[in-house]
Protein backbone atom coordinates (compact mmCIF):
# COMPACT_ATOMS: atom_id res chain seq x y z
CA UNK A 1 0.00 0.00 0.00
CA UNK A 2 2.76 2.36 0.57
CA UNK A 3 4.08 1.49 -2.64
CA UNK A 4 0.80 2.18 -4.26
CA UNK A 5 0.29 5.21 -2.27
CA UNK A 6 3.65 6.58 -3.11
CA UNK A 7 3.65 5.70 -7.13
CA UNK A 8 -0.21 7.94 -7.09
CA UNK A 9 1.64 11.11 -5.13
CA UNK A 10 4.24 10.85 -7.64
CA UNK A 11 2.22 10.85 -10.21
CA UNK A 12 -0.71 12.75 -9.05
CA UNK A 13 -1.28 14.49 -12.17
CA UNK A 14 -2.15 10.69 -14.42
CA UNK A 15 -4.04 9.61 -11.59
CA UNK A 16 -6.34 12.99 -11.97
CA UNK A 17 -5.98 12.57 -15.73
CA UNK A 18 -7.40 8.91 -15.18
CA UNK A 19 -10.40 10.17 -12.89
CA UNK A 20 -11.34 12.87 -15.18
CA UNK A 21 -11.45 10.02 -18.48
CA UNK A 22 -13.21 7.92 -16.11
CA UNK A 23 -16.01 10.43 -15.21
CA UNK A 24 -16.13 11.39 -18.66
CA UNK A 25 -17.01 7.95 -19.90
CA UNK A 26 -20.01 7.24 -16.96
CA UNK A 27 -21.01 10.88 -17.69
CA UNK A 28 -21.35 9.76 -21.42
CA UNK A 29 -23.16 6.60 -20.61
CA UNK A 30 -25.46 8.34 -18.49
CA UNK A 31 -26.45 10.93 -21.29
CA UNK A 32 -26.71 8.25 -24.02
CA UNK A 33 -28.92 6.17 -21.86
CA UNK A 34 -31.01 9.17 -20.93
CA UNK A 35 -31.66 10.13 -24.01
CA UNK A 36 -32.34 6.81 -24.97
CA UNK A 37 -34.44 6.38 -22.61
CA UNK A 38 -36.51 9.82 -23.10
CA UNK A 39 -36.16 10.54 -26.82
CA UNK A 40 -39.45 7.70 -27.94
CA UNK A 41 -41.20 8.93 -25.28
CA UNK A 42 -41.22 12.28 -26.12
CA UNK A 43 -41.74 11.65 -29.99
CA UNK A 44 -44.97 9.65 -29.00
CA UNK A 45 -46.50 12.60 -26.77
CA UNK A 46 -47.83 16.01 -27.88
CA UNK A 47 -44.77 18.05 -26.71
CA UNK A 48 -42.55 17.93 -29.85
CA UNK A 49 -40.59 20.72 -29.07
CA UNK A 50 -38.95 18.44 -26.05
CA UNK A 51 -37.94 15.69 -28.26
CA UNK A 52 -36.81 17.89 -31.16
CA UNK A 53 -34.57 19.35 -28.00
CA UNK A 54 -33.14 15.70 -26.42
CA UNK A 55 -32.47 15.47 -30.31
CA UNK A 56 -30.51 19.03 -31.06
CA UNK A 57 -28.65 18.79 -27.79
CA UNK A 58 -27.53 15.19 -27.40
CA UNK A 59 -24.75 14.92 -29.84
CA UNK A 60 -23.15 18.56 -29.24
CA UNK A 61 -22.85 17.87 -25.52
CA UNK A 62 -21.50 14.44 -25.57
CA UNK A 63 -18.63 16.07 -28.41
CA UNK A 64 -18.41 19.04 -25.97
CA UNK A 65 -18.10 16.54 -22.54
CA UNK A 66 -14.69 14.93 -24.64
CA UNK A 67 -13.43 18.19 -25.46
CA UNK A 68 -13.29 19.30 -22.40
CA UNK A 69 -11.65 16.18 -21.17
CA UNK A 70 -8.96 16.80 -23.41
CA UNK A 71 -8.60 20.16 -22.73
CA UNK A 72 -8.62 19.68 -19.27
CA UNK A 73 -6.37 16.75 -19.34
CA UNK A 74 -3.82 18.99 -21.36
CA UNK A 75 -3.70 21.77 -18.68
CA UNK A 76 -2.69 19.41 -15.91
CA UNK A 77 0.00 18.02 -18.27
CA UNK A 78 0.94 21.52 -19.09
CA UNK A 79 1.14 22.33 -15.30
CA UNK A 80 3.23 19.14 -14.42
CA UNK A 81 5.75 19.40 -17.02
CA UNK A 82 6.24 23.68 -16.22
CA UNK A 83 5.30 25.21 -19.32
CA UNK A 84 5.29 28.78 -20.30
CA UNK A 85 2.09 30.80 -19.53
CA UNK A 86 1.23 31.64 -22.89
CA UNK A 87 0.52 27.77 -23.77
CA UNK A 88 -1.64 27.77 -20.87
CA UNK A 89 -3.08 30.99 -22.44
CA UNK A 90 -3.79 29.57 -25.88
CA UNK A 91 -5.38 26.32 -24.13
CA UNK A 92 -8.09 28.78 -22.25
CA UNK A 93 -8.50 30.69 -25.69
CA UNK A 94 -9.16 27.51 -27.67
CA UNK A 95 -11.29 25.89 -24.24
CA UNK A 96 -13.56 29.52 -24.34
CA UNK A 97 -13.73 28.83 -28.65
CA UNK A 98 -14.62 25.36 -28.37
CA UNK A 99 -17.74 26.03 -25.71
CA UNK A 100 -18.76 28.69 -28.13
CA UNK A 101 -19.01 26.78 -30.73
CA UNK A 102 -20.77 23.83 -29.14
CA UNK A 103 -23.61 26.39 -28.34
CA UNK A 104 -23.63 27.49 -32.05
CA UNK A 105 -24.06 24.20 -33.29
CA UNK A 106 -26.70 23.10 -31.25
CA UNK A 107 -28.71 26.36 -31.83
CA UNK A 108 -28.31 25.72 -35.60
CA UNK A 109 -29.26 22.10 -35.04
CA UNK A 110 -32.49 23.01 -32.71
CA UNK A 111 -33.73 25.29 -35.46
CA UNK A 112 -32.84 22.98 -38.41
CA UNK A 113 -35.40 20.63 -35.96
CA UNK A 114 -38.14 22.26 -35.34
CA UNK A 115 -37.95 24.06 -39.18
CA UNK A 116 -38.23 20.16 -40.48
CA UNK A 117 -40.86 19.38 -37.76
CA UNK A 118 -42.83 21.94 -38.37
CA UNK A 119 -42.41 21.67 -42.21
CA UNK A 120 -42.66 17.96 -42.99
CA UNK A 121 -44.65 16.86 -39.58
CA UNK A 122 -46.94 19.58 -37.86
CA UNK A 123 -47.91 21.26 -40.90
CA UNK A 124 -50.39 20.14 -43.39
CA UNK A 125 -48.38 20.01 -46.99
CA UNK A 126 -51.16 21.83 -48.97
CA UNK A 127 -50.53 25.03 -46.44
CA UNK A 128 -48.12 26.01 -48.85
CA UNK A 129 -48.11 30.02 -46.70
CA UNK A 130 -47.19 28.23 -43.54
CA UNK A 131 -44.44 26.59 -44.74
CA UNK A 132 -42.86 29.32 -46.63
CA UNK A 133 -43.22 31.46 -43.57
CA UNK A 134 -41.21 28.60 -41.27
CA UNK A 135 -38.39 28.78 -43.93
CA UNK A 136 -38.48 31.98 -44.29
CA UNK A 137 -38.25 32.60 -40.28
CA UNK A 138 -35.63 30.30 -40.15
CA UNK A 139 -33.34 31.88 -42.47
CA UNK A 140 -33.56 35.16 -40.49
CA UNK A 141 -32.88 33.42 -37.16
CA UNK A 142 -30.31 31.55 -38.67
CA UNK A 143 -28.98 35.45 -39.89
CA UNK A 144 -29.33 36.06 -36.18
CA UNK A 145 -27.45 33.85 -34.52
CA UNK A 146 -24.55 33.79 -37.15
CA UNK A 147 -24.24 37.58 -36.23
CA UNK A 148 -24.54 37.22 -32.79
CA UNK A 149 -22.00 34.30 -32.72
CA UNK A 150 -19.58 36.37 -34.68
CA UNK A 151 -19.37 39.25 -32.07
CA UNK A 152 -19.22 36.74 -29.32
CA UNK A 153 -15.78 35.19 -31.01
CA UNK A 154 -14.34 38.75 -31.83
CA UNK A 155 -14.82 39.04 -27.47
CA UNK A 156 -13.08 35.55 -27.54
CA UNK A 157 -10.48 36.86 -29.11
CA UNK A 158 -9.79 39.88 -27.04
CA UNK A 159 -11.22 42.28 -29.95
CA UNK A 160 -12.97 45.39 -28.89
CA UNK A 161 -16.98 45.09 -29.73
CA UNK A 162 -17.38 48.97 -28.73
CA UNK A 163 -14.97 49.70 -31.72
CA UNK A 164 -15.85 47.50 -34.37
CA UNK A 165 -19.99 48.62 -33.46
CA UNK A 166 -18.63 52.41 -33.63
CA UNK A 167 -17.05 51.75 -37.06
CA UNK A 168 -19.54 49.42 -38.11
CA UNK A 169 -21.94 52.58 -39.48
CA UNK A 170 -19.06 53.65 -41.92
CA UNK A 171 -18.19 50.39 -42.90
CA UNK A 172 -22.26 49.84 -43.53
CA UNK A 173 -23.04 52.28 -45.73
CA UNK A 174 -19.35 51.79 -48.01
CA UNK A 175 -21.54 48.00 -48.25
CA UNK A 176 -24.39 49.66 -49.16
CA UNK A 177 -22.91 51.49 -51.81
CA UNK A 178 -20.77 48.68 -53.41
CA UNK A 179 -23.70 46.15 -52.80
CA UNK A 180 -26.85 47.68 -53.51
CA UNK A 181 -28.11 45.26 -56.06
CA UNK A 182 -28.08 42.87 -53.69
CA UNK A 183 -29.50 44.50 -50.83
CA UNK A 184 -32.19 45.02 -52.80
CA UNK A 185 -33.03 41.52 -53.90
CA UNK A 186 -32.84 41.20 -50.16
CA UNK A 187 -35.61 43.48 -49.24
CA UNK A 188 -37.43 41.82 -52.11
CA UNK A 189 -37.14 38.64 -50.69
CA UNK A 190 -38.26 39.96 -47.40
CA UNK A 191 -41.14 41.06 -49.20
CA UNK A 192 -41.93 38.10 -50.77
CA UNK A 193 -41.59 36.57 -47.63
CA UNK A 194 -43.81 38.91 -45.32
CA UNK A 195 -46.26 40.00 -47.77
CA UNK A 196 -46.42 36.36 -49.37
CA UNK A 197 -47.92 37.43 -52.73
CA UNK A 198 -46.84 33.53 -53.89
CA UNK A 199 -45.05 30.82 -51.64
CA UNK A 200 -43.65 27.46 -53.14
CA UNK A 201 -45.37 25.11 -55.47
CA UNK A 202 -47.74 28.22 -56.44
CA UNK A 203 -48.52 28.91 -59.94
CA UNK A 204 -47.52 32.86 -60.89
CA UNK A 205 -47.03 34.72 -64.13
CA UNK A 206 -46.22 38.43 -64.89
CA UNK A 207 -48.00 39.89 -68.23
CA UNK A 208 -45.55 42.42 -68.37
CA UNK A 209 -42.32 40.29 -68.07
CA UNK A 210 -43.54 37.03 -69.95
CA UNK A 211 -42.54 35.00 -66.52
CA UNK A 212 -44.72 32.37 -65.84
CA UNK A 213 -44.25 28.81 -64.45
CA UNK A 214 -44.49 27.23 -60.57
CA UNK A 215 -42.75 28.66 -57.67
CA UNK A 216 -39.63 25.77 -56.92
CA UNK A 217 -37.89 27.98 -54.03
CA UNK A 218 -37.55 31.13 -52.84
CA UNK A 219 -34.31 32.76 -51.37
CA UNK A 220 -32.81 35.41 -50.42
CA UNK A 221 -31.16 37.01 -53.43
CA UNK A 222 -33.48 34.77 -56.28
CA UNK A 223 -36.61 33.30 -57.28
CA UNK A 224 -36.08 30.00 -59.38
CA UNK A 225 -39.51 29.40 -61.28
CA UNK A 226 -39.90 26.00 -63.01
CA UNK A 227 -41.54 26.69 -66.20
CA UNK A 228 -43.93 25.10 -68.17
CA UNK A 229 -41.60 23.41 -70.64
CA UNK A 230 -39.78 22.41 -67.25
CA UNK A 231 -36.92 25.01 -67.59
CA UNK A 232 -35.84 26.57 -64.53
CA UNK A 233 -36.07 30.67 -64.43
CA UNK A 234 -33.79 32.79 -61.89
CA UNK A 235 -35.55 35.77 -61.17
CA UNK A 236 -33.66 38.66 -58.89
CA UNK A 237 -36.10 39.24 -55.73
CA UNK A 238 -35.76 42.99 -56.49
CA UNK A 239 -37.83 42.68 -59.80
CA UNK A 240 -40.76 41.20 -58.15
CA UNK A 241 -41.02 45.51 -56.25
CA UNK A 242 -41.64 46.88 -59.43
CA UNK A 243 -44.22 44.62 -61.46
CA UNK A 244 -47.21 43.13 -61.23
CA UNK A 245 -47.27 39.72 -60.32
CA UNK A 246 -50.56 36.69 -61.01
CA UNK A 247 -51.07 34.18 -58.38
CA UNK A 248 -53.66 31.67 -60.49
CA UNK A 249 -53.13 29.10 -57.64
CA UNK A 250 -54.59 30.87 -55.43
CA UNK A 251 -58.08 31.30 -57.69
CA UNK A 252 -61.68 29.76 -56.12
CA UNK A 253 -62.63 28.44 -59.45
CA UNK A 254 -61.85 28.20 -63.11
CA UNK A 255 -64.29 29.95 -66.17
CA UNK A 256 -66.14 28.41 -68.45
CA UNK A 257 -66.47 31.37 -71.29
CA UNK A 258 -67.14 29.51 -74.69
CA UNK A 259 -69.19 31.29 -78.16
CA UNK A 260 -71.12 28.80 -80.52
CA UNK A 261 -72.86 29.66 -83.34
CA UNK A 262 -75.73 27.92 -85.05
CA UNK A 263 -77.21 28.45 -88.46
CA UNK A 264 -79.67 31.07 -89.48
CA UNK A 265 -82.29 28.23 -90.72
CA UNK A 266 -82.52 27.20 -86.73
CA UNK A 267 -83.43 30.51 -85.28
CA UNK A 268 -86.55 29.15 -84.24
CA UNK A 269 -84.85 26.10 -82.32
CA UNK A 270 -82.69 28.99 -80.46
CA UNK A 271 -84.63 29.26 -77.29
CA UNK A 272 -85.35 25.77 -76.39
CA UNK A 273 -81.33 24.82 -76.96
CA UNK A 274 -79.99 27.75 -74.39
CA UNK A 275 -82.73 26.83 -72.24
CA UNK A 276 -81.51 22.85 -72.15
CA UNK A 277 -78.41 23.89 -71.87
CA UNK A 278 -78.13 25.94 -69.08
CA UNK A 279 -80.97 23.25 -67.37
CA UNK A 280 -77.33 20.87 -68.10
CA UNK A 281 -74.84 23.37 -66.53
CA UNK A 282 -77.19 23.54 -63.55
CA UNK A 283 -77.34 19.57 -62.47
CA UNK A 284 -74.31 19.04 -64.09
CA UNK A 285 -71.58 17.55 -60.60
CA UNK A 286 -68.37 20.24 -61.23
CA UNK A 287 -70.41 23.43 -61.80
CA UNK A 288 -71.15 25.60 -59.26
CA UNK A 289 -74.27 27.11 -59.92
CA UNK A 290 -74.24 29.39 -56.78
CA UNK A 291 -71.66 31.69 -59.26
CA UNK A 292 -72.29 33.34 -62.35
CA UNK A 293 -74.25 31.30 -64.51
CA UNK A 294 -75.73 32.29 -68.16
CA UNK A 295 -76.47 30.18 -71.11
CA UNK A 296 -77.00 33.71 -73.72
CA UNK A 297 -77.79 34.61 -77.28
CA UNK A 298 -75.55 37.10 -78.06
CA UNK A 299 -74.98 38.33 -81.61
CA UNK A 300 -76.09 37.95 -85.53
CA UNK A 301 -72.72 36.39 -86.79
CA UNK A 302 -71.84 37.13 -90.60
CA UNK A 303 -72.78 33.20 -91.17
CA UNK A 304 -74.10 31.98 -87.67
CA UNK A 305 -76.50 32.79 -84.54
CA UNK A 306 -74.16 33.21 -81.25
CA UNK A 307 -74.10 32.49 -78.43
CA UNK A 308 -72.18 32.38 -75.45
CA UNK A 309 -71.93 29.49 -72.58
CA UNK A 310 -70.57 31.21 -69.12
CA UNK A 311 -69.99 29.47 -66.01
CA UNK A 312 -67.60 28.79 -63.38
CA UNK A 313 -66.31 24.82 -62.13
CA UNK A 314 -65.68 23.72 -58.95
CA UNK A 315 -62.29 22.77 -59.41
CA UNK A 316 -58.71 24.69 -60.22
CA UNK A 317 -56.95 22.14 -61.14
CA UNK A 318 -56.23 22.54 -64.88
CA UNK A 319 -55.96 19.06 -65.92
CA UNK A 320 -59.31 18.08 -64.48
CA UNK A 321 -60.82 22.06 -65.61
CA UNK A 322 -59.88 20.55 -69.14
CA UNK A 323 -62.04 17.52 -68.75
CA UNK A 324 -65.02 19.12 -66.97
CA UNK A 325 -65.11 21.79 -69.94
CA UNK A 326 -65.08 18.91 -72.80
CA UNK A 327 -68.01 17.35 -70.55
CA UNK A 328 -69.76 20.59 -70.76
CA UNK A 329 -69.06 21.39 -74.74
CA UNK A 330 -70.10 17.68 -75.73
CA UNK A 331 -73.20 17.47 -73.82
CA UNK A 332 -73.88 20.89 -75.26
CA UNK A 333 -73.63 19.36 -78.64
CA UNK A 334 -75.53 16.29 -77.39
CA UNK A 335 -78.72 19.09 -76.89
CA UNK A 336 -78.07 21.31 -80.44
CA UNK A 337 -78.35 17.77 -82.44
CA UNK A 338 -81.56 16.30 -80.33
CA UNK A 339 -83.06 19.69 -81.72
CA UNK A 340 -82.57 18.79 -85.01
CA UNK A 341 -80.55 21.48 -85.25
CA UNK A 342 -76.44 22.33 -86.29
CA UNK A 343 -73.16 24.47 -85.59
CA UNK A 344 -73.33 26.52 -88.19
CA UNK A 345 -69.62 27.49 -90.01
CA UNK A 346 -68.42 30.24 -92.16
CA UNK A 347 -70.37 30.26 -95.58
CA UNK A 348 -71.17 33.05 -98.47
CA UNK A 349 -74.70 33.33 -100.17
CA UNK A 350 -74.27 34.98 -103.76
CA UNK A 351 -77.61 36.59 -104.83
CA UNK A 352 -77.64 37.48 -108.29
CA UNK A 353 -80.56 40.09 -109.49
CA UNK A 354 -80.44 39.33 -113.37
CA UNK A 355 -80.33 36.48 -115.48
CA UNK A 356 -76.78 35.39 -116.58
CA UNK A 357 -76.68 34.64 -120.56
CA UNK A 358 -73.83 31.76 -121.32
CA UNK A 359 -73.07 30.76 -125.07
CA UNK A 360 -72.87 26.76 -125.43
CA UNK A 361 -70.07 25.00 -127.81
CA UNK A 362 -72.47 25.62 -131.00
CA UNK A 363 -72.81 29.32 -130.42
CA UNK A 364 -76.56 28.71 -129.13
CA UNK A 365 -77.88 31.48 -126.11
CA UNK A 366 -78.45 29.81 -123.02
CA UNK A 367 -80.23 31.65 -119.75
CA UNK A 368 -79.16 30.45 -116.38
CA UNK A 369 -80.61 31.71 -113.63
Amino acid sequence: MNYISQLITQHRWVFNVFLLIVGALLIWFLLSRVRNYLLPRLERSARSWDATLVTAISLPIRILLLFMVVMISLQILARHIGVLEGFKSVLHLIQRLGVVLSIFWFCIRYISGVESHLLYVKLDITRKRDRTSVRAISQVVRVVLVLIIFLVLLQVFGYPINTLLAFGGVGALAVSFAAKDTLANFFGGMMIFWDKPFSVGDWIRSPDQNIEGDVDHIGWRLTRIITFDKRPLYVPNALFSNMTVENPSRMSHRRINVTVGLRYDDAQKIAPILADIETMLREHTDIDETQTLMVKFDEFGASSLNFFIYTFTRTTDWVTFQSVKQDVLLKAIDIIASHGAECAFPTTTLNVPQPILTKTTTGEIKRDR
